[in-house]
């Protein structure tokens, strides 16, 4: 698994003091966006502390530890932002959803594709399975019966793929 999770975007500033607004869609918000956790932005992964956070819209805004002003951020517009995969502190069987990128579908027994895509459209996550056509399988204990990292696969329902 990658050393660095994409959490968002840094979208634009906000204010003159050096506050920036992060546009994400990471689902686990609550374990990233806090004071003190350690962000990492752009292609050489540059580290800032969180001193302050606040969600405002759409948006997370962030203040980081040594930033004073709107000069010093203004270079990270457009960034990608990034936190370490340990610093998120993920139990056992806690999984994040580019970690099912790749995985083997099977509908009980038979292997019906690849996951190639996760979507979360307002709360209603589904999975985009690659086959002889595209499956998309909502990612609910209704449909899904095991997600095993370590064998590589996700074990469906029987016909619980739609065919869209």
């Amino acid at each position: 698994m990658k050393q660095y999770v994409y959490i968002g975007k840094i979208v634009n500033t906000h204010g003159i003091k050096g506050e920036v607004r992060i546009l994400s869609h990471f689902e686990k918000k609550e374990l990233v966006f806090k004071n003190g956790m350690s962000f990492y932005i752009g292609e050489l992964k540059n580290e800032f502390k969180v001193v302050d956070y606040r969600p405002h819209k759409n948006f997370d805004m962030v203040t980081f530890e040594g930033i004073q002003s709107i000069n010093d951020v203004l270079v990270y517009k457009g960034k990608k932002v990034f936190v370490k995969r340990k610093d998120l502190n993920l139990l056992k069987n806690d999984y994040l959803y580019e970690d099912l990128i790749g995985l083997a579908v099977y509908d009980e027994e038979k292997e019906i594709g690849k996951v190639l895509e996760v979507w979360n459209a307002k709360g209603n996550v589904l999975l985009e399975v690659q086959y002889e056509k595209n499956y998309y399988i909502p990612l609910k204990s209704d449909y899904i019966k095991k997600i095993d990292l370590e064998q590589h696969k996700i074990i469906t329902s029987k016909g619980s793929a739609l065919i869209l």
